[in-house]
């Protein structure tokens, strides 16, 4: 999977599970996100995934996870948390993330392929 942010595109690795499988089958898809805590963009899904939540414990930067059946989370920061997701794949190289996506809410695009 791929996310794209304004031109720049991030490889996304998503888990073998049943969430990662029912989110790709939405795709493409493109959400606004909105900022939450600076440390995190999420939205709602038009759809609710299936859900499998544990405690996350630590969050890593580029971490792209499940809260609830239908918010879509995206960590651009490394941080403790004692709440539970359902974990849907990681950015394979998320260094510059928290740059690209800047301070207040954005628009990401979700996608199979490179494209």
């Amino acid at each position: 999977m791929w996310m794209t942010i304004n031109g720049n595109r991030f490889e996304v690795l998503a888990e073998d599970n049943a969430t990662a499988h029912a989110f790709a089958a939405q795709l493409p898809l493109t959400l606004n996100m909105e900022d939450l805590h600076s440390n995190e963009k999420h939205a709602q899904l038009p759809n609710a995934l299936p859900t499998n939540a544990s405690r996350a414990n630590t969050i890593h930067n580029g971490d792209i996870m499940l809260y609830g059946s239908s918010t879509l989370v995206v960590f651009y920061k490394s941080f403790s948390s004692s709440y539970s997701y359902t974990r849907i794949g990681r950015l394979s190289q998320p260094d510059k993330l928290a740059g690209i996506l800047g301070q207040g809410n954005v628009q990401i695009k979700f996608s199979r392929d490179e494209r």
